[in-house]
C-alpha cells in the first residue's frame, strides 16, 4: 500500500518545534523569564499540534502537546518507592537549631562542612522519575515507603519536563521535591470555589493537594500546580554529585526549578540564623507560602557519615516559623448574607490577640465545615492567623465542654429577609434565592461603588444601609436618579455631604467599560480579567453580543468564565439594567490607550508598601499613561518599584540587573500630577 502520509511534514520539523517549545517552557514556568507573548507560544503549540495531527506516527509521551491526556481515574495505583520517602524532624526557635547544628557537629567529629538553605514550602511532596531522560511516573510520598500514582496530573505541570534538557541522561533519575500552588492562583482558586457555592480550599497546601489527587487530569490542568525539586531520588547511569549544591545544580541543567534563596552554602549556623530572621518578615511576599526553611549539610559523604533515625535525616532539619494560634471561646454564630445570596457561618469569639493583632470574629466558610470542626456555640476553640490573612478556627478542643454548648443549625430563613433558604444537593453552601433580598442588594451596591470598581466615594455601608432601608435604592441604576431632596432626608446627610455625593456619583458614569464590568459583578470576573474585556470587546454591546468561542480567544477567559458571562449576559433582567444604565448617561466604551504615551511599552513590578498611594493606585497611573503592571519579575521587565519591606522580587531585579525605582523615583517618573 502507498504511503499517504504527507511528504511535507518531517521528523525534523516536528522535533525542532517541540525543542522550541521545551525552550520557551523553561524560560516562562522554570525561569519566570518569558521571551515570546502568550500569542506566540500558542501559534508555536498549534502548529505543532497540526503537525503532529498529519503524522500520528511521530506523537511521542515527552511532546508538549501530550502534558494533559489520558481518561479520568477511579482510583489511584500504588507506587513502591525504590528509596524511602521520609519527613525531616522540626525545630521552632533558635535554641533547638543550634541544639541539632550542635550534634551534627558532634556526629561529623569536628570536620570542616557547609549548610545548604531551602524554603520549606508548603505543599505536597512527590517523587517524579525518568527513563533515559524521559518522564515514566509520578507518585506522592504517602506513608513514605508506598505512595499514590499521580503521573497524569504531574504531566500536566509545565514546570515540570517532560523530557531532561541533558545531552546524555542517565538510565533512571528520579527527582524528588514540592508540588505547590502559588498564592495569587490559590486565591483565583478559592473565588471560584465560592462562587460556585462549593466548599473552598483552606489553604494553599490543601489546594495543591486536593489537585494533585484529581481523579481527572484535565481538571489539575487548570489549577495552574508548580513545582520545585530539592531531593535526591534513586539514580542509575550516573555518578551521584558530591554535594548538595551540586545535586540542585544538576536538576537546574536537567530543566526543573529549584528552591534556593542563597547563593552559595552557609558555613556557619550564624548564617542561618540571619537567614531565618530575615525570611520572617520576607516571606509574606514571596509569591508561595513558606512556613520555614530547611536546612542541610552539603556533603553526600558527611550525609551518609550522619545517616538516619527511624523516620528522619540526622542531616537535615525544618526550621519552622511559630504558628500564630490562639485559644478563645466561641460566643455567638452569625449568618452573612453575600451578594451572591451565599450564606455564610461567622464566629463570634471572645476577644484575643492573635499575631500581634486582637480577634473577635472568624469566618467558619460553609455548614461542612462547622460539620468536619464538630463545631458548638460555648467550645473552647483553636485559632490561627498563619501568614497575615485572615483568622480561622483549626481545632475545637472537646475535652474541656461543660454540656451546656449548642449546635450550630443551617439557617431554614434567610437571616435577613426571611425568604426561604435554598441548598442544591451537589453544592455545599446554603443561598438565599430572593432577588430582592436586602442584604444581596446592599452587598452589591458596596462592590459597585468600590474603589476599583465605579469609584463612588462616600457609598459606604451606612449609606447604603440607609438608602436600601428607606428603598430609595434597590438595583445599580436607582443611584443615578438619586436626588438632593432624597439624600437630606436621611439621618447620615447635610447638604455639603449630599453634594459631595451626588458629584461622585455624577463623577462615576465617565469610568471606563472596565470598571462597569468589574462593578456588575459577574461570577469569577476580577479586575484583570474585566480590562482584558474591555480592551478586547472596546464596547458593552459588542462584549453582550459576544459568543462563547468570541469571549474563550480573550486571554484568560477560559471556558468557565466565559460560560458564566454569556448566562449572565443572557438573563433578561440583566439586559434591562444595562439599557438603563446607558441611559442614564453611564459610559459603555473602553477609551483607546493614546499612542506615545509617556510609559508605552513599559512594564512595572510593584514590592513592598507604599507610602504616598495604595498598589491599586500606582497601577491605575501606570495604565492610564500607557504602560502596564506585571506581576513577575523577568528580563523583559521595565522597572521595579519598591517600598518600605520589599520582598523576593527585589532580589531577582537586582539579580538580573533590572532599573529599580524607590517611591520617590517612580513619581518623578510619572511627572507632574
Amino acid at each position: 500500500m502507498a504511503d499517504r502520509r504527507p511528504r511535507d511534514v518531517s521528523k525534523e520539523e516536528i522535533e525542532l518545534l517541540r525543542r522550541g517549545i521545551r525552550r520557551h517552557d523553561h524560560f516562562y514556568y522554570v525561569l519566570d523569564d518569558p521571551r515570546i507573548s502568550d500569542g506566540e507560544y500558542d501559534a508555536l503549540l498549534n502548529r505543532l499540534k497540526t503537525l503532529e495531527a498529519a503524522r500520528p506516527d511521530l506523537v511521542t509521551p515527552d511532546s508538549p502537546t501530550q502534558r494533559v491526556g489520558g481518561k479520568p481515574s477511579v482510583a489511584f495505583a500504588s507506587v513502591a518507592h525504590k528509596i524511602p520517602m521520609l519527613s525531616l524532624d522540626n525545630c521552632y526557635s533558635e535554641e533547638e537549631f543550634l541544639d541539632w547544628h550542635k550534634r551534627v557537629r558532634g556526629g561529623l567529629k569536628g570536620e570542616p562542612y557547609e549548610l545548604v538553605v531551602e524554603p520549606k514550602i508548603d505543599g505536597l511532596s512527590c517523587s517524579i522519575e525518568y527513563e533515559r531522560g524521559v518522564f515514566v511516573r509520578a507518585s506522592t510520598r504517602g506513608d513514605g515507603e508506598t505512595g499514590e500514582d499521580v503521573s497524569l496530573n504531574v504531566r500536566t505541570i509545565r514546570a515540570v519536563p517532560l523530557k531532561l534538557d541533558l545531552e546524555d541522561p542517565p538510565a533512571f533519575f528520579e527527582a524528588r521535591g514540592e508540588v505547590y500552588i502559588d498564592k495569587k492562583d490559590f486565591e483565583a482558586i478559592r473565588e471560584e470555589q465560592l462562587d460556585e457555592g462549593g466548599e473552598p480550599f483552606v489553604n494553599p497546601r490543601n489546594a495543591a493537594a486536593g489537585s494533585l489527587r484529581q481523579k481527572d487530569p484535565a481538571v489539575a490542568a487548570k489549577r495552574k500546580l508548580k513545582f520545585f525539586a530539592h531531593s535526591y531520588g534513586y539514580l542509575e547511569g550516573m555518578e551521584a554529585a558530591k554535594t548538595h549544591w551540586d545535586y540542585l545544580e544538576y536538576c537546574r541543567k536537567a530543566g526543573f526549578p529549584v528552591p534556593l534563596i542563597i547563593t552559595k552554602p552557609c558555613k556557619d549556623p550564624s548564617e542561618v540564623l540571619a537567614l531565618y530572621k530575615d525570611y520572617a518578615s520576607k516571606r509574606a511576599g514571596l509569591p508561595y507560602e513558606i512556613d520555614g526553611l530547611v536546612v542541610k549539610v552539603n556533603s553526600h559523604t558527611s550525609q551518609k557519615l550522619l545517616g538516619f533515625t527511624a523516620k528522619s535525616p540526622r542531616w537535615a532539619i525544618a526550621f519552622k516559623y511559630p504558628a500564630q494560634q490562639a485559644t478563645t471561646t466561641v460566643k455567638n454564630v452569625w449568618f452573612s448574607v453575600g451578594r451572591t445570596g451565599v450564606i455564610t457561618p461567622v464566629a463570634g469569639l471572645e476577644p484575643v490577640k492573635c499575631g500581634g493583632v486582637t480577634i473577635s470574629s472568624s469566618t467558619l466558610h460553609n455548614f461542612d465545615e462547622i460539620k468536619r470542626l464538630g463545631l458548638k456555640i460555648g467550645d473552647r476553640v483553636i485559632i490561627e492567623r498563619a501568614g497575615e490573612v485572615i483568622p480561622k478556627v483549626v481545632k475545637v478542643i472537646a475535652g474541656v465542654r461543660t454540656g451546656k454548648e449548642e449546635d450550630v443549625l443551617p439557617p431554614s430563613k434567610c437571616p435577613c429577609c426571611g425568604s426561604e433558604v435554598f441548598k442544591d444537593d451537589e453544592a455545599v453552601a446554603y443561598r438565599c434565592i430572593n432577588p430582592s433580598c436586602s442584604s444581596q442588594i446592599m452587598r452589591s451596591l458596596l462592590h459597585f461603588a468600590s474603589r476599583d470598581a465605579m469609584n463612588i466615594d462616600g457609598l459606604g455601608e451606612s449609606s447604603v444601609e440607609q438608602l436600601t432601608g428607606k428603598k430609595l435604592v434597590a438595583a445599580f441604576p436607582d443611584l443615578y436618579r438619586l436626588k438632593r431632596e432624597d439624600l437630606l432626608g436621611l439621618e447620615l446627610f447635610k447638604d455639603k455631604k449630599a453634594g459631595n455625593l451626588l458629584a461622585q456619583i455624577e463623577a462615576s458614569k465617565k469610568q471606563p467599560l472596565s470598571r462597569l464590568i468589574y462593578a456588575l459583578g459577574i461570577p469569577h470576573i476580577g479586575e484583570k480579567s474585566a480590562r482584558g474585556l474591555a480592551e478586547h470587546f472596546k464596547n458593552m454591546k459588542a462584549l453582550m453580543n459576544s459568543g462563547f468561542e468570541d469571549l474563550s480567544r480573550v486571554s484568560e477567559i477560559g471556558p468557565i468564565i466565559a460560560r458564566s458571562i454569556t448566562d449572565f449576559f443572557g438573563e433578561t433582567q440583566v439586559k434591562g439594567l444595562i439599557a438603563e444604565l446607558e441611559r442614564l448617561g453611564v459610559n459603555m466604551t473602553e477609551p483607546e490607550r493614546a499612542k506615545g504615551s509617556k510609559l508605552e511599552g513599559k512594564s512595572f513590578v510593584f514590592t513592598g508598601e507604599l507610602k504616598s498611594l495604595t498598589r491599586e493606585e500606582a497601577e491605575r497611573l501606570v495604565r492610564e499613561l500607557g504602560g502596564k503592571e506585571v506581576s513577575s519579575v523577568s528580563s523583559k521587565t521595565s522597572y521595579v518599584v519598591i517600598g518600605e519591606n520589599p520582598g523576593s522580587k527585589y532580589d531577582k531585579a537586582k539579580k538580573l540587573g533590572l532599573k529599580i525605582l524607590t517611591e520617590k523615583e517612580f513619581h518623578e517618573l510619572l511627572g507632574p500630577a
